[in-house]
């Protein structure tokens, strides 16, 4: 992305979204309109397959907090004034000197390219073929792209390998990403000598601009390759397979790094980020690496003391309950919960909770009663009746 795509391009109305949205409100925007522009969703609707690039490409930029500093501060500075793409005469000039070259190359972060030395040197003597002159094809990082995954709940604890079929930009196959036809190559363009700038003298300044023959690319596609029509990347669906770690939490997001879009002139691509989505299990929930489950019990069990038998992911397990165990108690069982990348595993709590029969009768209601009688001097409540007193 060149640095002018970043002054005249508004990412945040590509995506529907004020300037001021969250992080949160950025996702859920592309989101959806991934979701609608889909290839996979619109076959053959060319516009619906630009419209997904262009979101994908605004959401590889918002959705990455440095890159989104600094196309605010690009637009905030830039984007109005004698500064403008148009600002000096009719011509104006290109503002790829001013963010480091018109190839849009990243930094090392990831984030624009930029700095006052690459402004000075573009005002100030920066002439075609001088010793300030640089080609504008630098290398291009790719863009990062964002999918989904579901998994059931066994799977996010213990770790699974699922498959994956994405619709995305990719490296043209036909070209291998030159964009010219194959057994053919661009030439180097003869009116910027390859440069990809041409620079404009106006009084004591020389602005550089982008060669119009080649687009700042510093060359020439004569016969352009016929898959991708010399861009050099192409929609195409992949199969990957992606290894969801032990222990995955729902909503966490998974890099994948090179698995992005790919970059430009030998750029490394970007990142692919896979967001997990759990099913939820019917009788365990999770608490950081543990596991939790509730059994219910019966009160002789509690009052008497018991050994149950309590189900865990590996096969049931004894767990001891000694007698006077108060109903809604917690007891632990080590290393029955959530696997771990470094081989542990968290813990499985067991809480017991007191099934109270809806119909008593019988023998069963002769021998409550018959206990009624034999702990009438017991008062359950006599730690409330001391709190409500002051006591």
């Amino acid at each position: 992305m060149s640095a002018r795509d970043w002054i005249e391009k508004d990412f945040y109305a590509e995506l529907g979204v004020s300037q001021s949205a969250s992080a949160d409100e950025v996702k859920k925007a592309y989101r959806k309109l991934a979701r609608d522009l889909h290839p996979d969703k619109n076959p053959g609707d060319t516009r619906a397959e630009a419209r997904f690039k262009a979101v994908s490409e605004a959401y590889g930029v918002l959705s990455d907090p440095a890159k989104r500093k600094e196309y605010d501060e690009a637009r905030r500075l830039f984007g109005s004034g004698p500064f403008r793409p148009g600002g000096f005469g009719t011509g104006g000039f290109d503002f790829s000197d001013l963010f480091g070259g018109g190839g849009g190359a990243t930094t090392a972060t990831g984030g624009a390219p930029g700095g006052l030395g690459d402004l000075l040197g573009g005002l100030f003597g920066a002439g075609r073929g001088g010793a300030g002159a640089r080609p504008t094809t630098r290398p291009r990082r790719g863009t990062n792209i964002e999918t989904e995954v579901r998994i059931d709940f066994l799977e996010a604890v213990r770790g699974a390998t699922v498959p994956l079929r994405l619709s995305s930009p990719a490296t043209c196959s036909t070209c291998g990403g030159i964009g010219a036809r194959p057994g053919s190559t661009p030439r180097q363009c003869s009116t910027c000598g390859g440069i990809g700038l041409v620079t404009r003298n106006q009084g004591a300044f020389a602005f550089s601009e982008p060669c119009r023959d080649c687009r700042g690319t510093g060359h020439i596609i004569d016969d352009p390759c016929p898959a991708c029509g010399g861009d050099g990347v192409s929609t195409s669906s992949r199969r990957l397979t992606v290894r969801i770690p032990p222990g995955v939490a729902d909503g966490q997001r998974i890099r994948l790094a090179g698995r992005g879009e790919p970059g430009r002139n030998g750029a490394p691509a970007g990142d692919l980020y896979v967001v997990v989505h759990v099913t939820p299990h019917p009788v365990y929930e999770r608490s950081g690496d543990d596991l939790t489950i509730t059994v219910p019990v019966t009160f002789p069990e509690l009052a008497l003391g018991t050994t149950l038998k309590v189900p865990t992911l590996d096969g049931p397990v004894s767990v001891k309950v000694p007698p006077g165990t108060a109903s809604g108690r917690t007891l632990r069982v080590r290393g029955r919960g959530v696997s771990r990348e470094n081989g542990t595993a968290g813990d499985l709590l067991v809480t017991l909770q007191v099934a109270v029969p809806q119909n008593v009768n019988g023998k069963a209601a002769e021998a409550l009663r018959a206990y009624g009688e034999a702990t009438a001097g017991h008062n359950p409540r006599s730690e409330l009746d001391r709190l409500l007193k002051g006591e």
